[in-house]
């Protein structure tokens, strides 16, 4: 059995072990006195005695003071039955070591001199010697050394608790700032969805009013503003359940004042962090068809928020953009082969932060997935693949 099974099993099993603690004691006290010159013979009377104090072992760790009073009472009997000094004021100090483990230092002094000076006291009367015993004195040191030293691991105890209790509190709130900041992006994003469908919206009203306009003289042209109502109805169903999975919060926000961005502005956005002083490269591969205008903000925004990311905690200050067009999926890759150091809040080992929580949540929006790690070569990469989904 290791040291970690022996100290899991003290542990779980402290009674057990006080009460094997307890015999041992005894029967090494017995051995002690039988063989010891500076102990005379045991007698029955002295055994007995110290039966008692070494027996209030067992229950030391659930009555901590009654075990130290009685455990100072054998030895004191002990004294009295064998009208000398004994080793018995050892599990006294023993008692006054757990009394000094379990409550506050002024408590466990008192009552641990308290015991001493009445050891002290005892020894002298019984033996008529004075303070020049040492064997009288005796007690003094060890129930000291003993309060001392429970003292000092209840300091111990206390602190490791206290660490303790910080983590799980910065856990927490690390858990509960990132949850409120998963439901922010939601909300954030919900809202420009809503600008989206709103978009959508006018526009349908704008054909139907062609249509209706139209449909008698010239009934062509109203057929194709149908249509277009018809594709733009069925792209708004899509946007509004989307929508609706992602709205957490009804509270109203101010309306935007500038167009919702896309793809189409991802130039600007490079020329902004390069003049913030970004070295970028910009590479598109694939069939730049028009996307669905959920899928396309979203690929601004995590474009946006990794180059943000870079800007805030790269080591170095160069990224790379790979945009690359399917018929099914468009994929964001954005690189930083500097690699990144993580900042002061970043929950865990999360090498961006919060940032990471509204990219996925992003992606998720439209159906997608991201990733984002350390790369081999000690870079940073955030990856998306964004389903084009069905623009009607």
């Amino acid at each position: 059995m290791g040291w970690t099974a022996v100290s899991r099993f003290a542990r779980t099993h402290p009674f057990t072990v006080d009460a094997v603690l307890a015999v041992t004691l005894y029967a090494l006290t017995l051995v002690v006195v039988l063989r010891s010159e500076h102990y005379p013979g045991i007698t029955a009377p002295g055994a007995i005695a110290g039966l008692v104090v070494c027996a209030t072992i067992v229950l030391r760790r659930r009555w901590p003071i009654a075990v130290l009073a009685l455990s100072t009472a054998g030895a004191i009997a002990a004294l009295v039955v064998t009208h000398a000094v004994t080793p018995y004021p050892l599990m006294v100090a023993l008692a006054a070591y757990t009394v000094a483990t379990r409550y506050d230092r002024k408590l466990a002094w008192t009552t641990s001199i308290t015991s001493a000076v009445l050891l002290v006291l005892a020894g002298m009367i019984i033996s008529g010697d004075y303070l020049g015993n040492v064997a009288i004195v005796q007690p003094v040191a060890w129930i000291g050394m003993a309060t001392a030293a429970g003292d000092a691991v209840r300091i111990r105890r206390a602190y490791v608790a206290e660490v303790e209790e910080r983590a799980r509190r910065a856990e927490q709130t690390r858990d509960e700032v990132a949850a409120r900041r998963v439901a922010e992006e939601r909300l954030r994003i919900a809202r420009e969805l809503h600008d989206l469908v709103a978009h959508r919206i006018a526009v349908i009203n704008v054909h139907a009013g062609v249509a209706g306009h139209l449909v008698r003289t010239q009934p062509e042209d109203a057929a194709e503003a149908i249509e277009h109502v018809r594709a733009a109805s069925r792209s708004v169903l899509g946007e509004l359940s989307t929508l609706l999975g992602v709205l957490r919060n009804s509270e109203d926000s101010p309306a935007p004042t500038e167009p919702t961005p896309g793809l189409a502005q991802l130039d600007e956005l490079v020329q902004s962090f390069t003049a913030a002083g970004l070295t970028i490269e910009l590479a598109v591969a694939g069939a730049p068809d028009p996307l669905p205008d959920m899928v396309d903000l979203a690929a601004y925004r995590i474009i946006q928020e990794s180059l943000t990311n870079v800007r805030r905690h790269s080591r170095g200050l160069h990224a790379t953009i790979r945009l690359t067009h399917r018929h099914n999926a468009v994929l964001v890759d954005v690189h930083s082969p500097d690699g990144e150091r993580p900042p002061a809040d970043a929950p865990g080992s999360s090498p961006a932060g919060h940032g990471i929580v509204g990219m996925r949540e992003r992606a998720a929006s439209v159906g997608g997935t991201l990733q984002a790690d350390h790369c081999p070569d000690g870079g940073f990469l955030v990856s998306a693949v964004l389903p084009r989904g069905s623009e009607g």
